[in-house]
């Protein structure tokens, strides 16, 4: 059984992208990093108000725009296979641990693999990814765009302009997947994770997290709204949040969806995320606050023990709690579980962990955003964080989460090399000059092209192939 360091790291949808190297034709490797699910204060951003230590974050952030946009747009009918409804609009996927067994099928000659999809039962072999459940890539294609925004409208601040490339791009990739007619994805997941066979043709309630990034989303077009963006036009925002309440209506009425609300684990906090951030994108902050409220009332309680271990997840917590503050109540920082527990105290108590003794030393990135996280909204007088993310990451300055997680140590000596290179004055030429130069990074990172995705989702680990 998995130690303490994976269920903390893995026993919700934390995306973990383990990727090839990807060469442009000068020899450089693209790439950018696919953080899971993660809500950043547009506010924050439109301000612009940025210490000079996160000037190398900056120039991370607009090379990883660039090249988070390669492969798009995306749309639910790049799929060559059709939901059971007979909509090439509706939102697919296949639940990844789900396996045939055509022994009971009747068949007397080699099924088609349409024909096993329907025909043959289904069981569940727990941990075991069925790899051809990424033949359909929904969930990938959306967790792409996720990224995309993401990056794009962050770069389009830092650029510092009206209308941009990325601003341009981004909103021309929200349309594709949200409101073209030709394009866009119906509101609903009614086909998510569908456990196949002839009992499994709809979508079980585990399908709503294909949908977590939708945080990425909703800060994205808040960004372009409070920046007075021009590509983001009154239509277009009338039309998303049209699309954004029916959507609302169908998370907060269909079976499989109350039923994952309803989950003490995982499931239920990003569900809580889900719906909090679309909330905030039509503007209803008192119906966004009283999800936000009722999480924290409700699994957040019994979700982390006295000593900070964690059935859930630093991630969700650490959404569900910015938006929160984002809707106008920060007092969740403080709120403390059933045993005493705040969000810092699980964080503290997973810095603890001995990755190495468990051999889980490849999972150990995925906590640095969550520790720069706690470090900058709790506060760091000692440096107990920064001293934790520069003794296992030395180059954390450079990661784009850097430019979010303020006041944070660091970045210091990354911003003089940048300033001491005599190539700009300006802050956006001078993340400009750095991101032509950036390269692939620490760390490989999520790529461009032909890849290979390693999920973690639920449990187990599944790997998605967008080919």
């Amino acid at each position: 059984m998995p130690s303490s360091l994976f269920r903390i790291l893995t026993s919700i949808p934390l995306l973990l992208v383990l990727v090839l190297k990807v060469l442009d034709n000068t020899g450089g490797a693209l790439g950018f990093t696919s953080y899971a699910n993660d809500f950043v204060d547009p506010g924050f951003i439109v301000k612009g108000v940025f210490g000079n230590n996160t000037l190398a974050a900056q120039g991370t952030i607009l090379q990883w725009a660039k090249d988070s946009a390669v492969g798009g747009p995306w749309s639910v009918i790049q799929k060559n296979v059709t939901a059971p409804s007979g909509d090439i609009h509706d939102y697919m996927s296949w639940a990844p641990y789900w396996w045939p067994d055509c022994s009971k099928a009747g068949n007397t000659t080699e099924l088609t693999p349409e024909q096993i999809w329907k025909t043959c039962t289904y069981v569940s072999r727990d941990g075991k990814f069925n790899p051809d459940g990424r033949l359909i890539n929904d969930v990938g294609n959306f967790q792409s765009l996720s990224d995309m925004v993401l990056y794009n409208s962050i770069a389009s601040v830092l650029t510092g302009s009206g209308s941009s490339s990325y601003s341009t791009l981004a909103v021309d990739y929200i349309k594709t997947w949200f409101l073209d007619d030709e394009t866009k994805m119906n509101p609903n997941l009614n086909y998510a994770q569908m456990q196949r066979g002839p009992t499994g043709q709809t979508g079980s309630h585990t399908g709503i997290l294909d949908l977590k990034g939708m945080a990425k989303i909703v800060t994205g077009i808040e960004i372009f709204r409070k920046m007075n963006c021009t590509d983001w036009t009154g239509d277009l925002d009338s039309r998303m949040n049209d699309w954004t309440n029916e959507y609302i209506q169908w998370l907060e009425s269909a079976a499989i969806s109350l039923e994952e609300e309803a989950a003490p684990n995982n499931h239920g906090t990003f569900w809580y995320n889900q719906v909090a951030a679309l909330k905030i994108l039509v503007g209803d902050i008192p119906g966004a606050l009283n999800v936000t409220n009722t999480y924290f009332a409700k699994q957040y309680m019994s979700q982390i023990t006295a000593n900070g271990e964690q059935a859930s997840n630093i991630r969700g917590f650490l959404t569900n709690a910015r938006l929160s503050a984002y809707a106008g109540d920060p007092s969740v920082w403080s709120k403390t579980t059933n045993e005493g527990s705040t969000i810092r105290t699980a964080l503290d108590f997973a810095m603890t962990l001995n990755a190495a003794n468990s051999n889980e030393t490849s999972y150990t990135a995925e906590l640095y955003p969550s520790v720069a996280a706690v470090g900058a909204i709790y506060g760091d007088p000692e440096g107990r964080y920064a001293d934790f993310l520069a003794e296992r990451e030395p180059t954390y300055a450079e990661e784009a989460w850097f430019l979010w997680n303020q006041p944070l140590r660091g970045g210091e000596e990354e911003s003089k090399a940048i300033q001491g290179s005599g190539t700009a004055s300006a802050r956006g030429s001078q993340v400009t000059s750095l991101a032509g130069n950036k390269g692939n990074g620490a760390r490989e990172r999520g790529g461009v092209g032909s890849w290979v995705l390693i999920m973690l989702v639920g449990v187990g680990l599944q790997a998605s192939f967008a080919l």
